[in-house]
């Protein structure tokens, strides 16, 4: 049947609705990337299982210094661990060596309980522990006594194995001595370095001597009984390998945010640019 002429054309469009389930929306797309990241995962695990163990440290550094900045300078546990763990071994070692040695000299034996050996962050330290009357020092003396000496000459016979930086303390206990020309600071750096030439002349050479260092009563062993004699002592620090070095970096280090000086302006023909030399660190010993 024909439309009537001059009737409206009617169209009927017809449009298809595809309905979608939940289960097909994008929630699967999360699903595989978590697990794709743990399969990631899985791999790095395996594979630094069979790594080295310097590829280990290197990656475990990485974590827990990012910026690197603890490798370059020292400045973290991620920039010495490597080292400190070598030293360990190494100064434990000598540690048995030392009280062996001792053990040996009848005259040393009566010493055991003056001499103290610890291992630091530092390295293994070396404490001898003064007495009542003085045992390695006759008291407000910097002079070594013959125990002292002989100590000092035992320890040196040993320190000559090692490739290790020596540092040389000394410390009085809370007791004035002397006035302001000679107090306790000047006695306690002559005794670190009274020491010090022991060393040196038993075979320890002079490129080995780190740091000499006096702290008067500074850094008391007892610090609940200053006057007590134990805290009249000498160190010597068997220094761990390249913390010398570390140290060295720290202090050449630039301080974060500070910039380098822009370069001189060129002088007048026949005269040199020059730049100021930085004053010399004052010591307060």
């Amino acid at each position: 049947m024909s439309a009537k002429p001059g009737s409206p054309t009617i169209i009927i469009v017809k449009k298809k609705v595809s309905g979608h389930d939940d289960a097909h929306g994008g929630a699967w797309k999360v699903a595989y990337a978590d697990f794709v990241t743990a399969m990631m995962a899985l791999f790095i695990v395996l594979w630094l299982l069979s790594a080295s163990e310097k590829v280990q440290k290197a990656v475990g550094g990485y974590f827990q210094d990012p910026t690197g900045q603890g490798r370059q300078t020292g400045t973290t546990t991620a920039g010495i661990g490597e080292t400190l763990t070598v030293n360990r071994k190494e100064l434990e070692s000598l540690k048995e060596k030392l009280e062996q040695a001792m053990k040996q000299i009848p005259e040393l034996q009566h010493l055991e309980n003056q001499v103290r050996m610890t291992i630091t962050a530092e390295g293994l330290r070396i404490d001898l522990l003064e007495t009542e009357r003085g045992l390695f020092f006759d008291k407000g003396n910097p002079k070594p006594s013959e125990a002292g000496t002989e100590l000092i000459q035992v320890l040196a016979a040993e320190l000559v194995k090692l490739p290790n930086k020596v540092a040389i303390e000394g410390h009085t206990d809370a007791t004035p001595y002397g006035g302001a020309e000679y107090s306790n600071w000047e006695l306690s750096s002559d005794r670190a370095n009274a020491a010090r030439r022991i060393l040196v002349q038993n075979g320890l050479s002079q490129d080995r001597i780190s740091q000499v260092r006096g702290f008067a009563d500074q850094r008391l062993l007892m610090k609940a009984d200053p006057m007590n004699p134990s805290n009249r002592r000498i160190s010597i620090i068997v220094r761990n390998e390249g913390l010398d070095l570390q140290e060295e970096k720290t202090a050449q280090a630039p301080v974060a945010g500070e910039s380098k000086p822009a370069d001189a302006a060129p002088g007048k023909a026949g005269e040199a640019a020059t730049q100021p030399q930085a004053e010399p660190a004052k010591s307060g010993h």
